[in-house]
């Protein structure tokens, strides 16, 4: 890479200031001089420098903590905005120029107040005051006559906005050799030229060299006291003062650090950035503002790229040159080295090549390599080109993949790697190295501090991936704002949270799908054949609602991962799973278990697997661990199926296909209604378990309630337990309304003027209001109105009749929903019986029993007589409803045979209380018919015996021997041989039999 830099002519030889130690004579990184900071007091001094042909003879006064440096004085700095003012001191006559804003603190020039019987200073005479850039370009009369050679250039005024007016006079010396913006401003100027000499009188130990006469030798701190003598002595010294203030010194000898400008190889930056700017257009960043702001303005303002470092260990710079550096040799491979010097070698490190010399074609002294290692960041901009061994080796594959297609890293690299791969790609190739990038802000501990290693203020990543896993983790990170280039406070809360509002779920949804399949081969003797059902044949509305939703789910990931936009990844993924569990599996829970036959409960079964296997595939790539763990398992029911999930194409539509928004949109707005009718019940403490008669819904648009009284209307009965769904498209039969001005709107358009309009707004009559509401416009007090500048309040009407007691209503500002909340005591036996049910579903979860396995239950009213009345009762109304609900009907305690193996026991009540009643779960026990066994055998000892042997079998081994020989079981009974027939002679449970 470098040496295509350098045939490009994209390299040259310049300096780079840096931290400098004259003890170890090396630089240092900006991170070490860093590393050991200490209050010392240095010289504080003015400085006076006469400036040419000025009419005043004004001089311009300079502020430093560095006299060493001004021996090396090439130019003066001003900030060309700021106001600079010529000031004439009235004891001297002599004119000196600073900034306006720092005339107070230099010392005289401010007029003071007498104290203590002393007279005050009149301060100095202001005779003019111009901009910084009507001083650019002046001349002036330098320090010293070092560098005279340089006048033709040098010791001039220069402009720069770096300068401050917070301390000093507002006027800088530049001294470029020794301070990255002293040389940064003269290379702008003229003063010096880039990659040329660079005048720099200070040896490797920090001491004078011979060119500068009067000091030569000496140690520049140690200097100091000498060169402020020698600009006193020559009437240029205006104030001299000391300053205690934080300076780095050398961590490794404990000595004071300079600034220093050593001698780097540099690209040409500069000359790149049209070309670099063009090129960052081309690429897409998530975000955007990161590329179009951050980035943008650094390529703009970009400056060539110091490459070369001054360490041992690193890759070497493969330059070979002259000690006057006149030739000079650049090696672009291990076979060109070996062509040029007759040495092979493997190993790239500076031990192996240093000693390695190149023939001078000039004829004179053998060329050797420059001790300069590469900026690690050379490296890192180098990585598309040396991972792949470029151009020695996988030419074809780099070209057909180059510009990558994505890469990711931290903000902090926008200047960093992000910045090299552009400089380097840019300049090779003309091209970004990359079409994508995600840019991610800083994971931060929860207190908001950048997470220690020392401090510990971060939980175990470790520990958090094995108590939560791998996926959520990878969950909760793209979820958050770190993925927006924000900072994230790090919460293992919220990693848990992941696993409790997806996982979860999901898994619950997955788990569901396999018990009731396990109940369907039960059931029909077969496996079912969840991956054949032909779900276009669909006609539940729900079936069809959850498969459109499925596809809109995997389109909205897809469109969002291909924008790299992972953050919209998990909200889609999030609603995708409560409707999945708590609207499809909820609502259906009857039918996959089986309510509506084998035709319907396959389909239902088919369609949760399609949503659940479609699922795995499009968030394999957040979930990969969850989600192959679940595919493994579905994948049975698909012989031939891909190994992996991570194997399978991403789930897409047939092309041309449409989403059914209509029907997503209908079922949206069923769970609305759903959810007003849980509000209502739960705030006028009406439990689901008890039914009430009669709901309203209230909208004005007809297509609104059809959606809710026509297929999706089952459900809402149902889920809220109601008995009638009613439908009203009048609003106004259930609500009054009333307009009240929306005040900061009117105020905004009419000012004071708005107090009659106001008035007339709530005096609008009701059919003015809804003109308005739906998007019209009314004239009140001369003015027109319209719906943003009033807002229309409904509330509640009572129907006749009725009371608050019997009736309330809820709205969401758009559709209108009534309850009716009076006691029916022909609906108090459901109530009961969704009671009981609930209480036998809570004791098999205790007991532990797994879905479809097979109890009977026995209930036992425990209450005064009134009650046990009552619920006999519902044992016998409602069986209907507890064979639907439990796979089986409810029994009285009575009817249980004292053989029979209980597996929970519980008390509970209904209706709040009333009706207290003992629940007893028992394993399904063998019932003799003692009728029909008296028949067949008219022996009452026989019959007990076979009554005793019934009771003593297991169900499912009587059950398996009986099927073999065609429903009937042999047994030998006090010496007789009897023919058993099920159903006849015994049943296979005490239920059976009733």
């Amino acid at each position: 890479v470098f040496k295509e830099l350098w045939d490009k002519d994209l390299v040259y030889r310049g300096f780079k200031v840096m931290p400098y130690s004259t003890t170890c004579n090396t630089p240092l990184s900006n991170f070490e001089a860093g590393l050991n900071y200490k209050d010392v007091s240095d010289p504080a001094v003015m400085v006076t420098f006469p400036l040419h042909d000025d009419p005043d003879n004004a001089s311009m006064i300079a502020w430093t903590t560095t006299p060493w440096t001004l021996p090396s004085n090439l130019a003066l700095c001003v900030h060309p905005d700021f106001n600079y003012c010529k000031m004439k001191d009235p004891a001297t006559g002599k004119v000196y120029i600073v900034a306006e804003s720092r005339v107070a603190t230099v010392p005289g020039m401010a007029a003071t107040k007498g104290k203590k019987g002393k007279e005050g200073t009149p301060g100095f005479e202001k005779l003019a005051t111009m901009k910084g850039s009507e001083l650019k370009g002046k001349t002036y009369t330098p320090l010293f006559g070092y560098y005279s050679d340089l006048k033709d250039r040098a010791f001039k005024v220069c402009n720069d906005t770096y300068v401050t007016d917070d301390s000093g006079t507002g006027v800088v010396h530049q001294a470029p050799a020794f301070g990255e913006d002293d040389y940064r401003v003269c290379i702008a100027h003229g003063v010096i030229e880039k990659g040329g000499d660079l005048p720099n009188p200070i040896d490797a130990n920090g001491c004078f060299l011979p060119i500068v006469t009067d000091f030569v030798g000496e140690y520049v701190k140690d200097a100091d006291k000498n060169i402020m003598a020698r600009l006193k002595t020559d009437g240029r010294m205006f104030n001299a003062g000391s300053i205690v203030h934080k300076y780095p010194f050398c961590w490794r000898s404990d000595t004071p650090l300079i600034y220093k400008a050593v001698p780097s190889w540099f690209v040409k930056v500069e000359t790149l950035k049209e070309k670099l700017v063009a090129n960052n257009m081309k690429t897409y960043w998530v975000p955007q503002f990161v590329k179009d702001k951050r980035f943008h303005n650094w390529l703009e303002n970009a400056h060539d790229w110091a490459i070369s470092r001054t360490r041992y260990w690193g890759t070497p710079l493969p330059v070979w040159c002259s000690d006057d550096l006149k030739e000079v040799v650049v090696v672009g491979s291990v076979e060109q080295l070996y062509e040029l010097s007759g040495v092979r070698v493997t190993d790239l490190h500076r031990h192996f090549l240093d000693d390695i010399t190149i023939p001078s074609k000039t004829g004179g002294p053998p060329l050797k390599r420059v001790e300069d290692v590469f900026d690690c960041w050379f490296e890192s901009g180098s990585m598309p080109y040396a991972q792949k061994h470029y151009p020695f080796e996988n030419k074809e594959q780099f070209e057909r993949t180059f510009p990558a297609d994505f890469i990711a890293e931290g903000l902090d690299q926008t200047r960093g790697w992000f910045y090299t791969l552009m400089v380097l790609s840019t300049a090779l190739f003309d091209k970004p190295a990359f079409q994508n990038l995600v840019c991610n802000g800083l994971v931060l501990a929860s207190d908001g501090k950048k997470m220690s290693k020392r401090l510990k203020n971060y939980p175990d990543p470790m520990s958090v991936v094995d108590k939560y896993g791998a996926d959520a983790l990878r969950l909760y990170l793209i979820n958050s704002p770190v993925v927006r280039a924000d900072p994230l406070r790090f919460k293992e809360e919220g990693v848990f949270g992941v696993v409790k509002d997806v996982f979860l779920p999901w898994y619950n949804a997955y788990r569901f799908l396999v018990q009731n399949a396990i109940r369907y081969a039960q059931e029909e003797g077969e496996n079912p054949p969840l991956a054949t059902v032909d779900l276009s044949k669909a006609d539940n509305v729900l079936d069809r609602w959850i498969l459109e939703a499925n596809k809109t789910l995997t389109k909205a990931v897809e469109t969002e991962m291909e924008a790299y936009r992972l953050y919209n990844v998990v909200p889609a993924l999030l609603e995708f799973i409560e409707a999945l569990t708590n609207i499809y599996v909820r609502y259906n829970r009857k039918r996959l278990k089986g309510k509506n036959g084998k035709e319907d409960t396959l389909m239902a079964l088919g369609t949760l697997y399609h949503v659940l296997m479609t699922l795995c595939k499009a968030m394999a790539p957040a979930t990969p661990f969850f989600a192959e763990t679940m595919y493994q398992n579905l994948r049975r029911c698909e012989p031939g199926s891909e190994g992996s999930v991570h194997w399978c194409m991403y789930p897409k539509a047939p092309a041309g296909e449409v989403v059914d928004e209509r029907l997503q949109e209908s079922v949206r707005r069923m769970q609305i209604v759903i959810d007003l009718g849980r509000n209502i019940r739960e705030k006028r403490n009406k439990a689901l378990k008890m039914p009430l008669k009669k709901m309203v819904v209230v909208h004005d648009s007809q297509e609104f309630l059809s959606d809710i009284s026509g297929l999706l209307s089952e459900y809402v009965t149902d889920e809220l337990n109601i008995q009638t769904l009613e439908t009203c498209s009048d609003p106004m039969k259930y609500c009054s309304v009333k307009a009240e001005p929306n005040w900061k709107e009117l105020g905004q358009k009419l000012g004071k003027g708005m107090g009659p309009v106001a008035a007339g707004i709530k005096k609008m009559s009701t059919e003015d209001i809804l003109k308005v509401d739906k998007g019209g416009e009314v004239t009140v007090a001369g003015q027109v109105i319209t719906s943003g500048e009033m807002k229309v309040v409904k509330e509640f009407k009572l129907p006749e009749g009725l009371t608050e007691e019997q009736v309330e209503a809820t709205s969401n500002g758009d559709v209108l929903v009534l309850l009716y909340l009076e006691a029916d005591e022909s609906l108090q036996g459901q109530g009961i019986a969704r009671e009981v049910c609930n209480k036998v579903q809570k004791m098999r979860k205790s007991a532990g029993l797994v879905v479809g396995a097979p109890v009977e239950v026995y209930v036992t009213p425990t209450g005064d007589a009134s009650s046990v009345a009552q619920l006999e009762s519902v044992l016998t109304s409602q069986d209907a409803y507890f064979k639907e609900s439990l796979g089986s009907g409810v029994m009285k305690g009575s009817l249980r045979p004292k053989y029979a193996v209980p597996i929970e026991q519980q008390d509970d009540s209904a209706l709040n209380g009333t009706i207290p009643f003992t629940v007893i779960l028992t394993l399904p026990t063998v019932c003799a018919n003692v009728a029909n066994l008296k028949a067949l055998v008219k022996d009452d000892a026989t019959v007990e015996g076979v009554t005793v042997w019934l009771a003593s079998r297991s169900v499912q081994n009587l059950k398996a021997e009986a099927e073999k020989s065609g429903n009937v079981v042999s047994a030998t009974i006090n010496g007789k041989a009897l023919k058993l027939e099920a159903g006849k002679h015994f049943h296979y449970s005490v239920g059976a039999s009733q």
